[in-house]
């Protein structure tokens, strides 16, 4: 019996210690043409950490190992929901594919903590509807402050009633008291920018109240950094209008990217401590420096900020990733030698002694056989004599590859080839191949090493560059269309961290 009761306790611990998160749900009238996904909410250059199809009848299965007990975002369709995870906890979700986020249901070991954000979510956006920030940043400092101590009680009285009625663990609740003083604290640096504009009084200044308020919302400082990226907002709110008036003064050529003009002024932070730098910084480079189609000496900058900078292993580690899945292997490193298999299961190995123009792709693409296989054949079709071509799917299953290469590159010349486990793959892993990059093409020279950055587009001019350079031949060029653009429809620029650390 003793024997017994042992195995069952190691078995016990193990489960106890797992750090997998078991997904399953169903979203009814869900397309096998969408993914699910999700991604660790309060780090810093996350990720996907897993990526799972959704079958005819809106079903969908997977699991991914959980970094942290905390908030994680789900993406499907395009849309996203906030969910509280613990590491070993099975996820169980469903509702109508058409109503996601607005409405689904959460079952399994994870429900009482979401039924819990659920009816705080719901008491928040009611509350907040009704609170008027313009007019509470025209009020006197005492009024204001009594109203931000009333809003806070207020909403932190519905979290300890929410919690209690959903049995939420404790953890989820500190998780929103946090959320609540950052967010307050917000408010507090919104009230400290704008009130002396607001009351045409600019010689405002805040007081000791004022002060002592803060420091009371900022006592948990460094856990609110690691979990509450709002609070990293509100920090580099604080520091804006610093920021703006160093980098006037810093910038020397105009060629300086963003973090390295901030790290700079990090450097003169002497109060601030390591860990608030590692988080500041990180969010300036992931957010605009770490981008696709930077440049090799914009690149070698970031590495060398990461590198000397950054203290934290953990956010070292994370950006050094991003920062290579983005950017892609380095040109002359030799390609992957994992594992890839043609239809009829027998090994490929890439070398062929010709310069290989290399696709990666999966059937569930959004409009890839519509806007990608058009250009891929006359690509093709010009450079094959020079050339050769290789298809890596990234699908689901070798079925499925079967018919996706089938269907969607018939009649193009090329190996197409299966990457085993597909998004789970070690090719994909390797390379850094997330569902984001799909479509993606890379050039390999004669040997087999990587002869060109990552690429989206194949009109990309850079991509035609390198594949007239190793094949010999040269593209006939095209004059780009003119086209007439509704400045209201156009994407606006994103605001850059040079002007104010913000987002």
């Amino acid at each position: 019996m003793s024997k017994y009761f042992l195995l069952l306790m190691f078995a016990f611990a193990a489960m106890s210690c797992s750090k997998k998160v078991e997904v399953k749900g169903n979203f009814a009238g869900g397309s096998p043409l969408e993914r699910i996904e999700f991604v660790e909410a309060s780090g810093v250059a996350t990720l996907p950490l897993v990526n799972m199809g959704v079958d005819a009848k809106g079903s969908f299965s997977g699991s991914f190992e959980a970094p942290k007990n905390g908030m994680y975002i789900m993406s499907y369709a395009g849309k996203t929901a906030m969910i509280y995870l613990k590491r070993g906890q099975e996820l169980n979700i469903s509702g109508q594919a058409a109503n996601f986020p607005n409405q689904f249901t959460i079952t399994g070991d994870a429900k009482n903590n979401n039924d819990f954000l659920l009816e705080v979510q719901k008491f928040i956006q009611n509350y907040a509807s009704k609170i008027n920030v313009g007019e509470l940043v025209t009020k006197n400092e005492d009024a204001f402050l009594k109203d931000i101590e009333r809003i806070k009680k207020d909403i932190e009285g519905n979290i300890d009633s929410s919690a209690k009625k959903t049995s939420a663990d404790s953890e989820v609740v500190q998780f929103k008291k946090d959320e609540l003083a950052a967010s307050v604290l917000g408010l507090m640096n919104q009230y400290e920018v704008n009130h002396p504009q607001a009351t045409q009084n600019p010689n405002y200044k805040v007081s000791k109240n004022f002060k002592d308020a803060e420091a009371k919302l900022d006592a948990n400082s460094e856990r609110m950094l690691k979990s509450q990226p709002i609070y990293r907002n509100y920090l580099l709110g604080k520091l804006s209008q610093e920021f703006q008036t160093f980098a006037t003064a810093n910038r020397k050529t105009g060629n300086e990217i963003s973090s390295e003009v901030f790290s700079q002024f990090l450097d003169t932070k002497k109060d601030m401590s390591q860990i608030t730098k590692d988080y500041l910084l990180a969010f300036v480079l992931s957010s605009g420096d770490i981008a696709p189609g930077m440049t090799k000496e914009n690149s070698d900058k970031i590495s060398k900020i990461i590198k000397e900078k950054i203290k934290d292993s953990e956010i070292k580690k994370d950006l050094e990733r991003i920062q290579f899945v983005i950017a892609g292997p380095k040109v002359g490193d030799a390609i992957s030698s994992a594992k890839l298999i043609k239809a009829d299961g027998s090994d490929f190995k890439f070398g062929t002694g010709k310069p290989t123009l290399v696709m990666f792709y999966a059937s569930w693409n959004p409009y890839i056989a519509e806007g990608t296989v058009p250009v891929l054949r006359e690509v093709v079709n010009f450079y094959k004599s020079k050339m050769d071509f290789t298809f890596v799917n990234f699908d689901d299953t070798k079925d499925q590859f079967v018919k996706t290469s089938n269907a969607m590159l018939k009649g193009i010349p090329g190996n197409n080839v299966y990457g085993e486990g597909g998004m789970n793959s070690q090719i994909a892993k390797d390379l850094g191949i997330y569902g984001f990059k799909l479509p993606s093409f890379v050039v390999l020279d004669k040997d087999g090493k990587i002869a060109s950055r990552f690429f989206y587009n194949l009109g990309d001019p850079e991509i035609v560059t390198v594949l007239d350079k190793l094949s010999g031949l040269k593209a006939p060029t095209v004059q780009p269309e003119a086209h007439l653009q509704n400045d209201l429809l156009a994407p606006q620029p994103a605001p850059q961290p040079q002007a104010a650390p913000t987002k």
